[in-house]
C-alpha cells in the first residue's frame, strides 16, 4: 500500500525512527488488518456491516466517529490495507481548498484510492461540497474521522452518501491486552528495554486513559523510557507521572456536553452520588465552574422549583460565589449546592406551565390585556378608561377580590404534591372557595 500524507511526516516502513523523527509508540503499534484490531465489536463484529463493504472494497465514503484514541485512523488505515488501496491522508485542521482540490486531482489519477480526513468537522461547507463531485462519481473513496456529532458538522448532502459507525472507548482489558503486548513486542514496541511491570500498573493506566488507547499507549512509552533498561516498574513509577495526568475532557466537544447530561440527569434522579462523580470529573478536567453554577441556577427553577424554593437562592450565591472566590475554595460551594440539589424535592410544574401557557399563545394568539388591568397613568389612558371597574385585593377579606385576570380564562399551573408545593396546593384550593363564595354574594 502507497501512502500520502501532509508533509510526509511518516513513511511506508515501521520503526522507532524515520529520518529524524521518532515515531510513537502508539503509530508503531496500529494493526494492519482487521483481524488484529481491538475492540469495536459493534461494528467489526461477525455479521457487521463494515467487514462487508471492506471485503467487497464497494463504498463511496464512510464517517467514522467516536472520541480520541479510540481507533479511527487505525481502521481507515486498515480499510486501505485490506482494499489493497492508495491510502491519502489529510488533516483538516492543517488543509485548504487549494491543497484539497490537488488532492483530489492526485486522487483520479490512481485506480483505487482511500482519501481520510482527519477532523473533517474543521472543513467548512464549501470544502466539503468540493468533496461530493469525486465521492459520487467513485474517483475516491472518501473516509472522514470526528470526534463531534456529524450530524451536527458534516453537510447534509455528503452524510447522506455515507455510511456512518459510531466507534466506542475501549474497554481496561482491551487496552491492558494492547500494552502488555507493546511493553514485549521487540520489533515495534518496548520489548528492548526489557522492563517489567509490578502489580496492578498496566490495569491503572488502562484505567486512567478513559478509553484512549493512544493515551494510554504514550502513558506506558513515557513511563519506560524515565527509567533504565530492564527496570521494573512499580506504583511510584505510575503515581510520578500520574501527577501530571488530565482527563479526557474537550470543551465544546461531545463529552463535555454528556458529562454535565449526567450531571443533571444525576441531581434530577436524586442521586447525590452521581451527581458529586460527575461535578469531580468536570472540576478536575479544568471545566469552567462559572459554567456549572449556571446550569446549577437554572436546575434549581426547572426541576426543584416550587418543591424546594430555597434551591433558586442558593444556586444564585453558589454562582457568586464561584465568581467571586474562584478555583480551587469554589469547588466546595458547587458540592454543596449539588448535594442539596440532588436531595431536594423536586417539582417542574412552574417550567410546565410556562410551556402551557406559551403554547396557548403560539396556538391561539395572544389575549388582549383586559381594560380594567391596563395602566391607567397619564391622561390618554385615564380617557380611555384603563383600569376602570379594577378591584383592589387589599380592600376585600383575605385580600382576594374574585376579580378574572385573563378575557378567557385558561388553567397552565398543576402543583404536584411535593415537598413545600403541598402547601400550594393546599392555598389553591382555599383560594377557589373563596372566589366561589364571593360569586354566591355578588
Amino acid at each position: 500500500m502507497d501512502s500520502y500524507e501532509q508533509g510526509d511526516i511518516f513513511s511506508e516502513e515501521t520503526g522507532k525512527w524515520e529520518g529524524e523523527k521518532y515515531v510513537p509508540l502508539s503509530v508503531r503499534m496500529r494493526p494492519k488488518y482487521l483481524a488484529d484490531v481491538v475492540g469495536q465489536k459493534n461494528i467489526i463484529g461477525e455479521d457487521c456491516l463494515l467487514p462487508k463493504i471492506i471485503k467487497t472494497a464497494n463504498f463511496s465514503s464512510i464517517i467514522l466517529y467516536g472520541p480520541p484514541g479510540c481507533g479511527k485512523t487505525t481502521l481507515a488505515e486498515v480499510i486501505s490495507n485490506e482494499t489493497n488501496s492508495k491510502f491519502i491522508k489529510i488533516n483538516a485542521v492543517l488543509s485548504n481548498v487549494a491543497e484539497l482540490r490537488e488532492v483530489l486531482f492526485r486522487g483520479r489519477k490512481f485506480g483505487r484510492v482511500v482519501l481520510f480526513i482527519d477532523e473533517i468537522h474543521r472543513f467548512n461547507k464549501a470544502q466539503q461540497d468540493l468533496l461530493l463531485y469525486d465521492v459520487e462519481n467513485g474517483n475516491v473513496s472518501l473516509i472522514g474521522a470526528t470526534t463531534h456529532n456529524p450530524g451536527f458538522y458534516v453537510i447534509s448532502p455528503l452524510l447522506s452518501r455515507s455510511h456512518l459507525f459510531k466507534l466506542e472507548p475501549l474497554s481496561k482489558e482491551e487496552i491492558s491486552a494492547v500494552l502488555l503486548k507493546a511493553l514485549s513486542d521487540v520489533d515495534l514496541g518496548l520489548g528492548a528495554c526489557k522492563c517489567q511491570v509490578d502489580g496492578d500498573v498496566i490495569t491503572h493506566i488502562a484505567a486512567m486513559s478513559n478509553g484512549d488507547l493512544r493515551w494510554a499507549l504514550n502513558a506506558l512509552e513515557t513511563i519506560v523510557l524515565s527509567v533504565p533498561c530492564g527496570s521494573t516498574i512499580r506504583e511510584r513509577e505510575l503515581k510520578c507521572f500520574a501527577q501530571e495526568r488530565m482527563l479526557r475532557y474537550d470543551a465544546n466537544e461531545d463529552d463535555h456536553y454528556d458529562t454535565i447530561s449526567a450531571f443533571i440527569k444525576s441531581m434530577r434522579g436524586c442521586d447525590p452520588d452521581a451527581a458529586i462523580y460527575w461535578l469531580a470529573k468536570m472540576v478536575n478536567s479544568g471545566e469552567d465552574p462559572r459554567f456549572i453554577a449556571r446550569r446549577l441556577v437554572i436546575f434549581a427553577s426547572e426541576d426543584v422549583g416550587l418543591a424546594d424554593s430555597r434551591a433558586l437562592p442558593l444556586a444564585i450565591a453558589c454562582f457568586e460565589a464561584c465568581e467571586k472566590i474562584g478555583l480551587p475554595e469554589c469547588q466546595l460551594n458547587l458540592a454543596h449546592t449539588t448535594v442539596f440539589m440532588a436531595t431536594a424535592p423536586k417539582s417542574n410544574s412552574a417550567y410546565m406551565a410556562l410551556n402551557r401557557a406559551t403554547k396557548s399563545i403560539m396556538t391561539n394568539g395572544a389575549q388582549e390585556v383586559p381594560v380594567w388591568l391596563r395602566d391607567a397613568h397619564g391622561a390618554a389612558n385615564e380617557r380611555a378608561g384603563n383600569a376602570k371597574n379594577y378591584l383592589y385585593s387589599h380592600e376585600f377579606g383575605k385580600n382576594i377580590s374574585g376579580q378574572a385576570y385573563m378575557l378567557t380564562q385558561e388553567k397552565f399551573y398543576f402543583p404536584k404534591q411535593s415537598g413545600a408545593e403541598v402547601a400550594i396546593v393546599e392555598r389553591l384550593g382555599e383560594l377557589e372557595n373563596l372566589r366561589k363564595d364571593l360569586k354566591k354574594n355578588v
